[in-house]
């Protein structure tokens, strides 16, 4: 099972979803499977001290958040003038903290079989390597690194919005598929409220249906499933 980010901001109770997580990661594992949840844009503009779409709620939620430490002298620079209610949350987030940390054990984008999963999608341009990517977003989150040019990039893997509208390039997605030698993207980032969404012949999908109650979408999934010829996909309503 593949998560596809977005798990933090607009909303309270994020510490419970994250424990969630990390309880099914061991679950899966343990059942023979794998639950994998990757980082969005939220999650990494929260290590990065930017909390503009964190509700009250999330403020207090790291309050009592065990290993977060508010006095931590790294983390003054970036708070300066913030007000107190702030200092756990970013204590919990910023790189080397103790959520910050668990988020490093994440990736940011994920190739299974013929599918290449990420948050907003890879475009035609893209010339790194997945998996160089997220070992350097680990590091960074893990306090031991600098943050990569990808978590910023308005262009790059959690940002881009060129899959999540109704008008996609099917050549530029075809280019971005070839680059990546996959048979398909599986994306989330820009919200389809009447549910899971395909284009260009199944070759893309998107799968936010924005079912946080923020947005208040269906609750639906993508199921992916492996043939002799390669794979099926269909959304599941």
């Amino acid at each position: 099972m593949v998560q596809t980010g977005d798990v933090l901001d607009r909303g309270d109770d994020e510490q419970a979803i994250l424990e969630l997580f990390e309880r099914l990661e061991g679950e899966a594992d343990a059942a023979g499977g794998a639950f994998v949840w990757l980082l969005g844009n939220h999650e990494l503009m929260n290590a990065a001290g930017d909390f503009r779409y964190v509700t009250p709620g999330g403020y207090r939620d790291f309050a009592d958040a065990p290993g977060v430490d508010p006095a931590r002298a790294d983390i003054a620079d970036v708070l300066a003038g913030a007000p107190a209610e702030v200092r756990p949350r970013a204590a919990a987030f910023l790189p080397g903290g103790p959520w910050a940390h668990v988020l490093a054990g994440q990736d940011v984008a994920i190739v299974v079989g013929d599918t290449v999963f990420a948050h907003a999608g890879f475009l035609p341009s893209w010339d790194g390597d997945v998996g160089a990517f997220n070992r350097a977003a680990r590091c960074w989150l893990d306090g031991a690194g600098t943050v990569p040019d990808e978590v910023q990039d308005p262009d790059g893997p959690v940002w881009t919005r060129a899959w999540g509208g109704d008008d996609v390039d099917c050549d530029r997605l075809r280019q971005a598929l070839a680059v990546l030698d996959v048979r398909r993207m599986v994306v989330a980032h820009t919200p389809q409220l009447h549910g899971v969404s395909s284009a260009c012949d199944g070759a893309l999908w998107r799968i936010d249906t924005g079912m946080a109650a923020y947005y208040g979408g269906p609750i639906e999934a993508l199921e992916i499933t492996a043939t002799a010829a390669g794979s099926t996909a269909r959304a599941l309503r």
